[in-house]
């Protein structure tokens, strides 16, 4: 029996990147018991709803699940897909590596950061009211009154909550990652000097779980000094810890720094349940053409196995994909050095797969 697994295959490209991950976990030798669903924009006129309920019901039956890219579509009266597995399983942290590869187009070098971003809280909790309803009239009038503050009366509101839970949770998965992983510090990101009451009370129990965690060192930043201090001097940092919105937005700025979101590997976990996904979109017009670059769900695959406690298939499966990269010979076209042909995602797959299994 091997590890259980559900396989959401996504739209538009998916299929494409999720058949080439399959490749490279295979070559692992590590066995996976794949159960495959479907999600997205494919599935919407047999099922109605792009998240048909045994996609959700195979994966709190396997408890882990990787994730190709997934459509949400436009007009359907649903958010997003992703966003809704978040919520329905409670996958409340979302973590975002962010590594140097020889190879790959950057201006930066030597980058080895973790984001570790809060999922469930914060302006992304969907708690907004549209500009003109009665449900704006009365949450601005409760909210002036509340606040003694004026509330334009053509303002749409959104609500930022965030609470001691979710902000202890969240800061103790990023100081237990960092300790499992040999990591040295943790810096909290806020805007509490501005949120005095909510990225307040975010920092106000990050301090509180760091003194549990005396051998890691912690330290915090307001988020746009943050950004700053990541494009001059990024080698200070290491794990760093977020709010929703703001680690949305980091997570994606140090992706850019290691070359884009077709590198970027991802993982959202939870208590009980664990989905891998890669960050990037569906790009539906590339589907079908074996072009697009497959790494970042191979690497999302990484982040699988080392969740399965498969720590030396994982380390291969790394090392393969950056020696296959730095090499330049059997990569896609965005990865491709100037006058060498570029191969199809399968082929990529294919020598990563062939790299793994040499080691």
């Amino acid at each position: 029996m091997g590890y259980p697994v559900t396989l959401i295959r996504g739209d538009g490209i998916g299929p494409e990147v999720a058949q080439a991950m399959q490749t490279v976990v295979n070559a692992t030798g590590v066995e996976i018991d794949w159960t495959v669903v479907d999600a997205g924009v494919d599935v919407m006129e047999q099922y109605g709803t792009p998240l048909p309920d045994h996609v959700l019901d195979s994966i709190r039956h396997t408890k882990v699940a990787i994730k190709g890219p997934i459509t949400t579509p436009v007009g359907s009266g649903f958010r997003s897909v992703n966003v809704a597995i978040r919520k329905e399983l409670d996958l409340y942290a979302n973590l975002r590596p962010a590594r140097s590869m020889v190879g790959v187009k950057s201006p930066f070098s030597n980058i080895d950061l973790v984001v570790v971003r809060e999922n469930t809280e914060d302006l992304y909790a969907g708690i907004e009211f549209q500009r003109g309803t009665v449900e704006n009239d009365k949450a601005r009038d409760f909210l002036s009154t509340l606040s003694g503050k004026k509330i334009r009366e053509d303002s749409a509101i959104g609500v930022k909550p965030i609470s001691a839970f979710g902000s202890r949770r969240i800061v103790q998965f990023a100081f237990e990652y960092a300790k499992k992983n040999g990591r040295q510090k943790v810096t909290a990101v806020h805007k509490a000097n501005i949120m005095k009451f909510t990225d307040g009370l975010f920092l106000e129990i990050a301090r509180e779980v760091a003194q549990s965690y005396p051998d890691i060192e912690f330290e915090d930043r307001i988020v746009d000094n943050m950004c700053m201090q990541l494009m001059q001097k990024p080698e200070l940092y290491d794990v760093l810890v977020l709010p929703n919105l703001y680690g949305d937005i980091i997570s994606d700025l140090t992706a850019g720094m290691v070359g884009g979101l077709g590198v970027a590997p991802g993982a959202n976990i939870g208590d009980e349940y664990a989905v891998f996904e890669a960050i990037h979109g569906s790009a539906p017009k590339y589907a079908g053409q074996d072009k697009v670059n497959p790494t970042a769900l191979i690497l999302s695959a990484c982040l699988m196995l080392r969740y399965l406690g498969e720590e030396a298939a994982a380390a291969k499966v790394q090392k393969a994909v950056e020696s296959v990269i730095a090499a330049g010979k059997y990569v896609t076209y965005d990865l491709a050095p100037p006058g060498v042909t570029p191969v199809g995602t399968q082929a990529m797959a294919q020598a990563i797969a062939e790299a793994v299994a040499k080691l």
